[in-house]
């Protein structure tokens, strides 16, 4: 989806033209899947970190447009709606001090960015759901004018037949109603993760990360407020897989958790999408079959919680990545860094075990764990390899901790590096504070005041330092 197109209406013609383009395509990746075509090496990772523009009211500033231009840095790009940035890191080696090095990355360009805002009268801000935006803040006048977000509102809208968005989210409250657009999507921000594996190893990887989806996004909730009501500590995932429903079959919906693990290839992802998706932007790119474009652009308009990529090195050489997309922004750049260390360490740890976890732990089980943990967060009680059961919370301190730490020491990250970064995470969990409960606990003192609540959270963000650290 970070593909640009340059026309927003298309014919039947346009539609059939793509469809084979990206039938080839296809078949064309089946074929260097099997014919071991796809670059190896050492693991490569990094980050795309989604984040808020907000006035002085803290309320969505729509001004990415002003910021992109002149930042010119292309790293930083525009997202869905106005008020929001991306911004990307350079992959890198998972060894040594590769973390620290990432910090600094996401720090220096974090710091430009937010010097450019506030010329405009604005700041960032990094958290999955921002308490002040209001449904009137979504409106397509908001929307960046970009013809793919266009061209992408106008065919979901038609593969709803003409329906508006249905929205019913029930957690500690009930938030039910109707919204007329994909604007919704533009209230969810996240943290994603991308982890370059060997052709190889991909179903390993691929499926230890759907394993990990669970206590990833417990320890990580930062989205407990939609539209004033407390809803889920993780609310971004309901209202990602229901802004952009099309319909109720599990096979069909483009926000999804999956219906199963990998068997043998990640073709059996690429083999769904053809088999399965409606093409949703029929752009015909001027690109050779080589290049994958048309592939690429179908496969970024479905949203897996884990997603399968495709892309290529200056040489043109194809490379495979899993993008882990379960992550809110925030709380703080210490806490993203965290969390991409816990994931990186867990996933290599749960991808080379003697015994696949897949084996363990049935796909069912999987699924329910990711949404009672994205529910309830830490409190949430999870199914683990062995058949037991508990707290999601005790299982993360007594059990995932050291198996992370064991990963990235076996990835040939420094192991004093790995274990600051698991540091924070260790203290969130012993104090029991990841951003949605922090949220919930400023609002028990306080009151449910979201711009109040806003304005405190970007006080701490801004001072630096974990969420364990913050006060109410």
């Amino acid at each position: 989806m970070g593909q640009e197109i340059t026309q927003g209406r298309f014919s039947t013609e346009d539609f059939l033209c793509f469809g084979e383009r990206l039938e080839r395509e296809t078949r064309l990746l089946e074929s260097w899947l099997l014919e071991g075509c796809f670059e190896r090496g050492h693991h490569l990772g990094g980050v795309e970190l989604e984040a808020w523009l907000v006035d002085g009211e803290a309320a969505p500033a729509p001004l990415n447009q002003a910021c992109i231009e002149r930042i010119g840095d292309p790293l930083v790009v525009p997202e869905l709606a106005r008020f929001n940035l991306e911004l990307n890191s350079q992959p890198r080696a998972l060894c040594g001090g590769v973390l620290s090095h990432l910090a600094d990355e996401l720090a220096a360009t974090w710091n430009k960015c937010d010097l450019l805002a506030r010329e405009q009268g604005a700041r960032m801000a990094m958290i999955g759901i921002l308490p002040t935006v209001t449904q009137a803040d979504l409106c397509l006048d908001n929307m960046s004018p970009l013809r793919r977000y266009h061209a992408l509102d106008e065919q979901l809208f038609k593969l709803r037949g003409g329906e508006a968005v249905e929205l019913d989210i029930v957690g500690r409250e009930r938030l039910r109603l109707r919204h007329p657009d994909v604007m919704l999507e533009a209230a969810t921000t996240s943290l994603q993760i991308h982890l370059r594996v060997n052709p190889d190893q991909v179903v390993r990887y691929y499926n230890a990360s759907k394993i990990l989806a669970a206590p990833l996004v417990a320890l990580s909730a930062n989205s407990p407020y939609l539209f004033g009501c407390d809803l889920w500590d993780e609310t971004r995932v309901p209202l990602f897989e229901q802004a952009v429903a099309v319909g109720g079959d599990a096979l069909t919906r483009r926000v999804t958790f999956g219906v199963r693990y990998l068997r043998r290839s990640v073709m059996e992802l690429f083999q769904a999408n053809l088999d399965r998706y409606p093409v949703l932007l029929p752009r015909l790119l001027g690109q050779a079959d080589g290049r994958l474009a048309h592939l690429c652009l179908h496969n970024g308009t479905i949203w897996r919680w884990n997603r399968p990529l495709v892309g290529f090195s200056d040489q043109g050489v194809p490379h495979l990545r899993i993008e882990h997309r379960v992550l809110p922004a925030g709380p703080s750049l210490e806490d993203c860094v965290a969390n991409a260390a816990l994931y990186f360490g867990l996933v290599f740890s749960l991808a080379n075990a003697p015994e696949p976890p897949e084996t363990q732990l049935p796909h069912i089980a999987a699924a329910g764990n990711f949404y009672r943990a994205a529910r309830h967060g830490l409190a949430a009680r999870v199914t683990w390899l062995d058949g037991c059961s508990g707290a999601l919370g005790r299982l993360c301190a007594e059990r995932l901790l050291p198996m992370a730490m064991a990963g990235l020491v076996s990835m040939g990250v420094d192991p004093a590096e790995a274990a600051h970064w698991l540091g924070i995470v260790r203290e969130r969990l012993r104090r029991r504070q990841t951003g949605a409960l922090w949220q919930r606990r400023w609002v028990a003192r306080h009151g449910r005041d979201m711009r109040g609540l806003t304005l405190a959270y970007l006080e701490r963000q801004e001072r630096g330092g974990p969420v364990h650290q913050w006060g109410v």
